[in-house]
This record gives C-alpha cells, sequence and structure tokens, in this order.
C-alpha cells in the first residue's frame, strides 16, 4: 500500500506541474486511505508538501517572469495571516465529538475529510468547465477589497482542510487581478508555497507528532513529478487534461463522502 501511496504522491506532482492547481487536492486522500493517517494530521502533512512543492515549481515561473509580485504581496499577506491563525487557534479548538445523532457521530477527523471532499467536488467543477483565453495583454486593474476578501477565504480554507487552494486562487487572478492565465498559475504557485508553509509552522506550535522521515521522502517523490510535470505542460494539450483530471478529482469526492458516511451510519 507505501507504494501505491508514494506512486500518488508522483501523481500529485505531475499534475500540480502540468495544470497549475488541482494535483495537491489529492494530497490528504493519499496520506489519509493509502498511508492510514489521521485526518488532522493529514491535513498539516498536506500544507508542508503542497508547499514545499508548490516553491519547487514556482521557481520556473520566476525565471521565466511569470510571477505579478504586486499581487502575490496583495493576495497572499491575508492569506498568510488567516492561515496561519486557523491552524494555530481554530483547527486545535474543534472538538474531537462535534454532535452525535443515535448511532452516527460527527467526528473531527470526519468532519474535515467531509469538507474537503465537498470541496473537491467544487474544485472538479472549476477544472471541468472551459475557461476564457486571458492570454492577452490587458492593464491590470485591482478590486482590492475583493482580493482580500479572497484572500482571507482561501487561507481559511487552506488551514482547515490543507488543499493547496489553487483552483480558488487561479480564477480570482484572472477575474479579479486580470491577469494572464500562466502568470496567474505562475503567482498561484508563489502563494501557495508561503501560505502552506507558514501555515505549517502553526501546527508546530501544538501537540501534533510530526514524522519528519516520511514528510522528507513524500516531498521528494511530489518534487520529482512536478518538475517532470513542468517539462510535459510544454507538450500535453492542458485543455483536455484539466477536464479530464477534474472528473476523477469529481469521482474522488463523491466516494470519499459516500464512504464515510456508509460506514458511519453503519
Amino acid at each position: 500500500m507505501e507504494i501505491i501511496g508514494f506512486f500518488g504522491a508522483l501523481i500529485m506532482g505531475l499534475t500540480l506541474g502540468m495544470i497549475g492547481g488541482g494535483g495537491s487536492i489529492l494530497t490528504v486522500p493519499i496520506l489519509v486511505y493509502l498511508f492510514s493517517i489521521d485526518a488532522v494530521l493529514a491535513t498539516a502533512y498536506s500544507l508542508f508538501i503542497v508547499g514545499l512543492t508548490s516553491l519547487v515549481g514556482s521557481v520556473s515561473h520566476v525565471y521565466q517572469g511569470n510571477v505579478h509580485w504586486r499581487t502575490a504581496i496583495i493576495f497572499g499577506i491575508p492569506s498568510i495571516i488567516s492561515v496561519y491563525l486557523t491552524r494555530l487557534y481554530l483547527v486545535p479548538i474543534i472538538p474531537n465529538e462535534i454532535f452525535k445523532i443515535n448511532d452516527f457521530i460527527l467526528t473531527k477527523p470526519l468532519f474535515i475529510l467531509l469538507i474537503f471532499a465537498i470541496l473537491m467536488i467544487f474544485a472538479s467543477y472549476s477544472m471541468i468547465k472551459k475557461s476564457k483565453n486571458q492570454d492577452s495583454a490587458e492593464i491590470i486593474k485591482y478590486n482590492y477589497p475583493l482580493i482580500l476578501i479572497e484572500g482571507l477565504v482561501v487561507g481559511i480554507i487552506t488551514g482547515l482542510v490543507g488543499a493547496g487552494g489553487g483552483f480558488l486562487i487561479i480564477p480570482a487572478l484572472v477575474l479579479l487581478a486580470k491577469l494572464p492565465m500562466k502568470q496567474a498559475i505562475g503567482t498561484s504557485l508563489i502563494i501557495i508555497s508561503l501560505k502552506s508553509l507558514i501555515g505549517f509552522t502553526g501546527d508546530l506550535k501544538g501537540n501534533l507528532n510530526i514524522d519528519w522521515q516520511f514528510l522528507g521522502y513524500f516531498s521528494a517523490i511530489a518534487i520529482v513529478g512536478i518538475l517532470i510535470g513542468s517539462v510535459l505542460s510544454k507538450k500535453v494539450n492542458e485543455e483536455k487534461l484539466k477536464p479530464a483530471f477534474g472528473y476523477f478529482v469529481m469521482v474522488m469526492g463523491i466516494y470519499i463522502i459516500s464512504k464515510e458516511l456508509f460506514f458511519n451510519f453503519n
């Protein structure tokens, strides 16, 4: 099972490298179902893995000039603050048993997995729908209030479920900051890497038992995947790949909801 899990880490990195977002959403399911890691700990691990992998993946975009630093700062600061505070204060105060109805118990790990699965379904929609071509040159105009609010919301979501949030960040950068798609992808990787890694430091002040050796192995394989994916992205048709991956993510989200609810009701 561990071999399959590490293969999943490679696939996660590949998809992140090829389509710029969405691949990181596989990290928590891989950790929970293939490595039997507790959902709460898996979200913490995911922040580290996604942050480090995205940081490596952003290097090529920096050299290509695909990072709009002003936008990264405007969006990134509220996102970083909210993800850090969410991991440090909000996640620890969620009770282990949220509520109980007859034989059904909504536990903290189940609550996080269900939120994550719903998020996967929303993410799949953003990957399946056709995106408008935003690569033409356009003067960047900022909608500051919406960008700040989006940054805060993405940070809270990232803090709760450990996903990178690229499927939320990229559309926001395209629609609110009017960035071309390539710049939106490069800028999103910078934002994802910073908020995820800084958010992970919030967990270090808690009582989670971090397996650094495992994190090192998993992250290394994911990094290999994103490097390969960055090369393949120049040869693969993103317009065909992204919807196909979106349908896969949708199926995974539905599977998680069905499995967890069926298991707990029975």
